[in-house]
């Protein structure tokens, strides 16, 4: 239950909040309850994971990319994420979530989440996402249209995002388990 209010206070602040950018960064700020914690005592790794999601909606909602996406029935969907855990988050710290849009291509957007504290980074998250239509995905080029009025050119594609795809599409699924 503690995620639904965990949503709807992210939700309220970014629909009251300061508007960004597609390319600007997102900053939510969250604190570790006792119910995040692990058998280690501290924040679970799936938490993180969880957290993101609601660092990504608050970005969505910023940007005008929420209200289109809703008024649309369309469904962002995370497909990949690679994730490196640098230090623990304990019982009742404070942290932030940064949020960023870093490229796209035609059809996946690429993000980068850092969970921050004191200056430091906690948590670093690469996501590749996009978001789907009845018939298949909706082009990131054609979701900045409809926001901006205008076209948006992507960022280059950073080199570490560069390699984790190449990484990507050298892994082998055994065939039937995944497609």
């Amino acid at each position: 239950m503690n995620l639904w209010f965990r949503m709807i206070r992210v939700i309220l602040r970014a629909v009251l909040g300061k508007n960004l950018s597609p390319l600007e960064t997102s900053r939510v700020h969250f604190r570790v309850w006792p119910h995040d914690l692990d058998i280690n005592m501290h924040m679970n790794n799936g938490r993180y994971l969880t957290l993101m999601d609601l660092g990504r909606l608050d970005l969505m909602i910023r940007t005008g990319m929420g209200r289109l996406v809703l008024r649309e029935k369309w469904m962002p969907v995370a497909a990949s994420a690679m994730v490196r855990f640098r230090r623990p988050l304990l019982p009742f710290r404070s942290f932030q979530l940064e949020s960023r849009l870093l490229c796209w291509d035609d059809k996946w957007f690429f993000l980068e989440q850092r969970l921050v504290r004191g200056g430091r980074t906690i948590a670093f998250a690469l996501l590749k996402g996009c978001i789907r239509r009845s018939g298949g995905h909706v082009p990131p080029g054609d979701i900045f249209q409809q926001v901006l009025d205008e076209p948006l050119a992507s960022p280059p594609m950073p080199e570490a995002v560069r390699h984790w795809i190449e990484t990507e599409e050298d892994i082998q699924v055994p065939e039937g388990e995944l497609s």
